[in-house]
């Protein structure tokens, strides 16, 4: 993209504000010859509300944090047993928009997913990957001086209950699914690698 193919961080299991917070950090300060970064991490358990607040509704169940984020979308679910990827890009040195990234970083989790004989698909109305119309993997970016941050997330082996609590992504009665459920036994680590490959080939 410009700069080589960037830079993976494993930052294992991190606070989902830190996190967010180091990112902002990393885009505002990084130059013309800053290389892009993928993070890849697990959340605590914790609800996170995107820029487009209009209709939501609160959780209704206050034992997990809401953090109000400045992503763009509206709510969703971190936890234990899923993957969260971030991509930090300098879109304008690589000359993709944000609708051609959201593309490929969906196109990624559908390649992926197939590599496990499973048929998933974009939605236009809805960001994000789709089995059988339960969402499996959320995604929602930032723009800031042609560079982005934040990205998306893999729901792989965890407890789908807290989502029950929220309209996931704003949609009321949205089912999420996960890759334990459609029988795939690896590891979340091997998904991990598998998705990152998908990712860097989309981003070369």
């Amino acid at each position: 993209m410009g700069q080589g193919r960037p830079v993976i961080r494993q930052l294992g299991r991190t606070d989902y504000a830190e996190t967010w917070r180091a990112m902002q950090a990393f885009t505002v300060q990084r130059g013309a010859d800053t290389a892009d970064e993928l993070w890849l991490t697990e959340h605590p358990p914790v609800y996170t509300q995107g820029l487009n607040r209009k209709d939501i509704r609160p959780p209704l169940r206050d034992d997990i944090p809401l953090v109000l984020t400045d992503r763009g979308g509206k709510i969703t679910y971190h936890g234990p047993g899923q993957i969260v990827l971030y991509l930090l890009l300098d879109l304008k040195r690589s000359g993709l928009t944000v609708r051609q990234l959201v593309d490929r970083m969906e196109g990624a989790v559908v390649a992926m997913l197939a590599e496990y004989g499973i048929a998933a698909q974009g939605r236009p109305d809805a960001p994000g990957v789709y089995v059988n119309d339960c969402k499996i993997a959320s995604l929602g970016l930032r723009l800031k001086n042609g560079c982005c941050y934040h990205g998306l997330s893999l729901n792989v082996d965890m407890d789908l209950s807290p989502f029950h609590a929220i309209d996931p992504c704003g949609y009321r009665g949205l089912q999420v699914t996960q890759t334990r459920d459609l029988g795939i036994v690896e590891v979340a680590d091997t998904i991990a690698e598998r998705l990152l490959e998908k990712i860097k080939v989309d981003l070369a």
